[in-house]
């Protein structure tokens, strides 16, 4: 029988490899957004893929959203919690609001999609968590003290879940991927680029699908044992 999977911001990006990834193993996939209505749309008609639309910072837009995914696909096996945001300023800038909307999102959020879902993963003695953190989360960067505060956290909560769920057969891990040729990253100035890509050992931005394949493994039952771990997806950039 097909597990369904959850991917939050799962129509565009990273998250959008990760949905057609999943799809690819077998899955039905639900994939959320927070805005982008015509994008969403695009996505579902390429894809196939069904898209819900709810913002993960509101735990009972996320529980209701959530409830409608398992009505409609069954029961949640997997969770991909991808959704995040930037307000990036150095920190004697930052305003209050930059701070609160990151961690509601980027750390709040994971709580929000998560949550809903843990009760049932326990009962039926199968689950498997993961969360999109950053390598930002691991080594810092100037003017993201808000971001790489939540993706450091989102850490935190992957290694708490996998004590707790590890005898009712859930797993929990995060990826943290390092700079991904996605629309945000292209965008920027081409000399800005080159020095991005300066600093990666590889030589070479990665591919959105390359965090797609790294998701579709952990939520295989080939990765039953693999449990609070952390995969670096970076090119070799940082290492922890």
């Amino acid at each position: 029988m097909a597990r369904t999977a959850l991917v939050t911001g799962g129509t565009r990006g990273i998250g959008a490899a990760i949905s057609a990834a999943l799809k690819e193993q077998g899955c039905n996939v639900a994939a959320t957004y927070a805005g982008n209505d015509e994008a969403a749309a695009a996505f579902t008609k390429e894809t196939g893929i069904k898209t819900y639309k709810w913002d993960v910072a509101d735990y009972d837009a996320s529980k209701a959203g959530i409830a409608k995914v398992e009505a409609d696909l069954g029961p949640i096996d997997i969770v991909v919690a991808n959704a995040g945001i930037t307000r990036d300023a150095p920190f004697h800038k930052m305003t209050p609001e930059q701070w609160h909307q990151v961690v509601d999102t980027n750390l709040t959020g994971v709580f929000n999609t998560v949550h809903p879902v843990w009760p049932g993963m326990r009962e039926r003695k199968f689950g498997r968590v993961i969360v999109i953190s950053s390598i930002n989360g691991q080594k810092g960067q100037f003017a993201q003290v808000n971001y790489a505060a939540t993706k450091a956290g989102d850490l935190g909560i992957v290694k708490s879940l996998a004590q707790e769920g590890a005898r009712a057969g859930i797993t929990a891990n995060a990826i943290c991927p390092g700079y991904i040729a996605t629309e945000m990253v292209m965008a920027v100035p081409e000399k800005v680029r080159e020095s991005i890509i300066s600093q990666i050992p590889t030589g070479r931005l990665g591919e959105p699908e390359e965090i797609g394949r790294c998701v579709a493994f952990l939520a295989s039952d080939d990765a039953g044992f693999i449990n609070g771990s952390t995969i670096s997806a970076n090119g070799g950039q940082f290492f922890v």
